[in-house]
């Protein structure tokens, strides 16, 4: 059966009533359909079961311009056997949920849980494209270390880090309602909304965010690789220092000792040739010179 689809974005409460109002959805979702997602508070993904409807929040990573971290906006669904409706809106950033993707997926006699099928799937497609950015991201960073200040290499991990931990913790709940449908844990009568046709849709999208997770895994794994080799090329820096001030003691240590010997004042006993100034400069020299190529010698310099 050809569902009937309806697009919101931005939407005042009256549009959502007007649109929702032979749905029989109950007032706790509307509500909640009803009210802007606040600045600064992440929208989650959820699935829940209301009886004659389901409602779910799917939520989109979307790219930013101008932005290093992705924008994370949410998709509001409430779905019916006979109809859906999208919920979008649009961020500080001007980043709203894509549903072209939906769109192309869901042709004209689309059932209801094909389209929301198409949803969840789009939502994983953005995912996979998020793992390739953050690849490229780790890439680009450690082509940059050598380049970069310690501030700049601190601050860049520690945003891909929190990116990619937001990423996983997003996909993961994403993984529980494809999760939840397959298991039927949500339906709408007797598997009215979601057949088992479109159950087995749910296993290809199921797998591909199994495999999402594990690479956002795989991702973290290979930003703490880069992570170690700043710290032992910060620990290397560091030996070299250590190694430098290390020579200058010991060429400074020699002709110190020179020069307080020669500086004692014992009347009568400092007369001969060998405790002239000239002597005490040429042991200087020497002693210097001896382990300069020493030093040389062992790859100190």
């Amino acid at each position: 059966m050809a569902v009937n689809w309806t697009d919101l974005v931005d939407p005042t409460r009256d549009e959502i009533l007007q649109a929702t109002g032979d749905l029989s959805i109950p007032p706790a979702v509307v509500r909640r359909i009803s009210e802007r997602p606040r600045e600064g508070r992440q929208s989650l993904p959820l699935l829940e079961g209301h009886g004659g409807c389901v409602f779910s929040v799917l939520v989109y990573p979307v790219p930013a311009a101008g932005e290093d971290r992705a924008r994370y906006v949410p998709l509001d669904v409430v779905a019916t056997p006979a109809a859906i409706v999208t919920i979008r809106w649009t961020d500080v950033s001007g980043a709203v949920a894509p549903v072209d993707g939906v769109a192309a997926r869901a042709n004209a006699n689309a059932s209801a849980g094909v389209v929301f099928h198409a949803a969840v799937d789009d939502a994983t497609d953005a995912f996979l494209e998020l793992v390739d950015d953050m690849y490229e991201t780790i890439d680009d960073l450690e082509g940059e270390i050598e380049h970069l200040s310690g501030a700049d290499v601190r601050s860049r991990i520690a945003l891909i880090r929190d990116e990619l931990l937001r990423a996983r913790r997003v996909a993961s709940m994403t993984r529980t309602i494809a999760r939840r449908i397959l298991d039927g844990r949500v339906d709408v009568g007797p598997s009215e909304l979601f057949p088992a046709d479109v159950e087995n849709k749910f296993v290809d999208t199921y797998e591909t965010l199994v495999r999402v997770t594990e690479e956002l895994d795989v991702a973290r794994d290979l930003l703490g690789g880069v992570r170690d080799y700043y710290q032992a090329k910060i620990a290397e820096q560091q030996n070299e220092v250590a190694k430098m001030l290390t020579v200058i003691a010991s060429l400074v240590l020699v002709p110190s000792l020179i020069v307080g010997f020669y500086g004692q004042n014992f009347a009568g006993h400092f007369g001969d040739w060998y405790w002239t100034f000239g002597v005490s400069l040429g042991l200087i020299v020497a002693s210097t010179v001896v382990q300069l190529a020493l030093f040389r010698r062992r790859r100190w310099l």
